[in-house]
């Protein structure tokens, strides 16, 4: 994908970015440009906005700009400053790819280890799934968070993480060498991005035991991954999504 539109949102709660092929369409107001303003933190180390940005969306990092908007100060957060940060975040948007209560058309593939997935046959699981690909900054920015939401299940099979990438094989095998992604990813997965309609990238959904979606957002804030996680611990406890 030789193009991609970012959109970058930021606000005292959330930084949201998307990426999409451009096709004719208006790209929404940019509320603030971190590209535009020089930020450091406390020691006057100066940070590349795209940095800083990844620091932002991990939820441990707070921004403090000058009111002339030309500068800004990284802070990294304190642990309770960052669990009270992070259990206030609103929910994101939810995506109009999916409908929340309703279940999703099933589809069956392999991923990259030759493991097969059927996603009807999931059924009883919470099942946990990531559309993106790899010349999308907000899909690479969000992996490191992801691997922490997999390594906190990984002793629990009822919850199962599958990446639906648009790339294929020899590409990801590549990407992977440098960035580890711990969901179980499946290839050349374009046309099942297609079933859903798909055209904002990342995007995510949690599927409940019953195979409905009750979580579903497109694009990168800082509430994406701890909504993930409210949305999986709900649905592994049977109560309606939060």
């Amino acid at each position: 994908m030789k193009h991609v539109l970012l959109v970058f949102f930021l606000s005292l709660m959330s930084v949201m970015l998307e990426a999409q092929p451009p096709v004719n369409v208006a790209a929404p107001q940019l509320q603030l440009k971190l590209e535009d303003m020089v930020i450091r933190d406390s020691s006057g180390t100066i940070y590349p906005a795209e940095l800083a940005k990844r620091l932002l969306t991990t939820g441990k990092y707070s921004l403090h700009i000058s009111k002339d908007r030309t500068t800004a100060f990284l802070v990294m957060l304190s642990d309770a400053e960052m669990e009270k940060k992070l259990a206030m975040l609103p929910k994101p948007p939810e995506s109009k790819f999916f409908i929340t209560g309703q279940k999703i058309a099933s589809f069956g593939e392999r991923d990259m280890n030759g493991n097969k997935f059927v996603l009807k046959e999931l059924q009883g699981k919470v099942v946990v799934l990531n559309f993106w690909f790899i010349n999308c900054p907000p899909c690479r920015m969000e992996i490191p968070q992801l691997n922490e939401l997999v390594t906190d299940y990984r002793q629990n099979p009822d919850v199962v993480f599958i990446a639906v990438a648009l790339d294929e094989k020899y590409e990801i095998r590549e990407f992977l060498k440098t960035n580890p992604f711990l969901y179980n990813i499946i290839d050349g997965g374009r046309y099942i991005a297609s079933k859903y309609g798909i055209t904002l990238y990342p995007t995510h959904v949690v599927l409940d035991r019953e195979g409905k979606a009750v979580f579903h957002s497109s694009g990168l804030s800082m509430g994406t991954v701890p909504w993930i996680k409210k949305s999986i611990e709900a649905s592994l406890a049977g109560k309606i999504q939060p």
